[in-house]
């Protein structure tokens, strides 16, 4: 390498500190645009991990009639939610913002409270319906906020985790019907 391509690389770096440094960002997306989504992704992981622990929680604790059923049916929601967490934490490092990532932001940031005792069967079910349900509305307070920003990655996230969540409460829903 060069000294003239050591030059380029370190007029495009901005050290911060001895240990970090940022590079620019050329996604298209204007800097402003990507904060304020990273923002609101922040909220949107910190729903989902809430439900996650929450359905896990639900996944060790229910009893009752329908035990099998719902420990395999919390099951496969906890390990979706474990994936749409990565995803939504990698979303917002994709756009230049350090991702939540402990438990004292996620209880600031999220609008899903923990239980303070284990709920009966069917209040799980009530309780996941609500989860999900909120996911969906803080996914769709995010829409605003990407109308002309260029941003299809995070639209894309958007809308396959409302999907996700509208499903999932239709299903929750029925259970209790």
């Amino acid at each position: 390498m060069t000294l003239r391509h050591i030059l380029v690389i370190i007029n495009r770096v901005k050290l911060k500190t001895s240990k970090e440094f940022t590079m620019s960002i050329n996604i298209g997306i204007a800097e402003g645009k990507r904060v304020e989504t990273a923002k609101g992704l922040s909220h949107l992981l910190a729903d989902s991990y809430t439900l996650y622990l929450k359905t896990h929680n639900y996944h060790w604790n229910v009893t009752g009639p329908m035990f099998t059923t719902l420990h395999e049916m919390f099951e496969t929601h906890y390990n979706d939610l474990a994936l749409a967490v990565d995803e939504i934490a990698e979303r917002i490092r994709i756009l230049g913002v350090r991702a939540p990532g402990t438990y004292k932001e996620f209880a600031e940031l999220s609008n899903i409270k923990e239980d303070d005792t284990v709920p009966s069967a069917n209040q799980m079910i009530q309780n996941l319906l609500s989860g999900h349900e909120q996911v969906v509305n803080t996914a769709k307070n995010l829409l605003p906020i990407l109308d002309g920003g260029n941003d299809e990655g995070t639209l894309s996230l958007l809308s396959a985790r409302i999907e996700y969540h509208e499903k999932t409460a239709w299903m929750l829903r029925s259970l209790l019907e």
